[in-house]
């Protein structure tokens, strides 16, 4: 059990997202929502990568919750994702309940060691915070023995795609109408360059006020920076230069087929179009059958 204590949860974006949304859609006599993690799970960490909701209804004393209707959703989960497998569960608020260690005990006949994920949907502390949880047992064998939810560190990574997508959900914070359109690709890797180079100026700046007496110098942003240099990979400009257009008559040549492709669908489409108002034109000649 102490290993489950020094376990790493790691969460998608998409997790908070969804637990958002179904705080959104609750019904009006539920105060918080709950439902299934999904993920992976290693010696050391776990990474939760989806959810779902599950129907519930809290009273004083008992909590009732769709069982059925959580295995279904899981079943159907493992059809469309294999490699995801009960990982915990989830609950809006950012307290532990008198009804959370009921909920848990089923989850825990699921899955061994199950993650108690808390999203504050609230906004109570400005911010979406989320804190991990596990069940650890307590006492003295052959004593007195209970549990009590021990928290562990939580972290949020995102994949290129999911960081992507984000990037773009970003400006429509600073949009009036709310929306945007995604940017063509030319357009993102001029952005891309010119957040490159401010990076790279920031970063000569600190290694010449360092050279210069004027910084304090860093160990660990050495190691950092003689691993970044270490990792590009050597070459003179005539070979970067070859690399370079090789992979642009690459691009040139997938743009090319892609739109050939899309000319000749177009083309089938209306020579279809006319097969058909043809055909119709002739029977309208044909004497009717008797």
């Amino acid at each position: 059990m102490a290993g489950a204590v020094n376990l790493v949860v790691k969460v998608h974006p998409v997790v908070l997202f969804q637990i958002a949304d179904s705080y959104e859609r609750r019904s009006a006599d539920n105060h918080r929502v709950i439902g299934t993690l999904v993920g992976n799970v290693d010696k050391q960490s776990v990474e939760i990568t989806n959810c779902f909701c599950i129907p519930h209804k809290e009273y004083e004393e008992r909590v009732e919750a769709d069982i059925v209707y959580a295995q279904e959703m899981f079943e159907l989960n493992k059809k469309v994702a294999p490699h995801e497998a009960l990982v915990g569960w989830f609950a809006t608020g950012s307290e532990i309940t008198s009804h959370s260690a009921l909920i848990h005990d089923y989850y825990a006949r699921e899955t061994k060691d199950p993650i108690h994920l808390t999203v504050d949907t609230t906004l109570s502390s400005g911010r979406l915070t989320m804190k991990a949880y596990v069940f650890v047992p307590l006492g003295v064998p052959g004593a007195t023995t209970g549990s009590m939810f021990t928290p562990v560190q939580v972290d949020m990574v995102a994949t290129e795609p999911e960081i992507a997508g984000l990037d773009l959900l970003h400006k429509t914070k600073f949009s009036k109408v709310r929306s945007v359109e995604p940017v063509p690709d030319l357009t993102k890797i001029s952005v891309a360059a010119d957040k490159l180079e401010t990076m790279l100026g920031a970063l000569l700046g600190y290694v010449e006020a360092v050279l210069a007496g004027r910084e304090e110098p860093n160990s660990s942003v050495g190691r950092a920076l003689n691993d970044l240099v270490q990792s590009v990979p050597k070459m003179d400009p005539d070979q970067f230069e070859t690399m370079l257009n090789s992979n642009l008559r690459d691009l040139l040549m997938v743009v090319y087929l892609s739109q050939l492709t899309k000319t000749q669908l177009q083309l089938n489409e209306k020579l279809s179009m006319v097969s058909v108002n043809n055909i119709r034109e002739m029977a309208k000649l044909l004497p009717p059958s008797e």
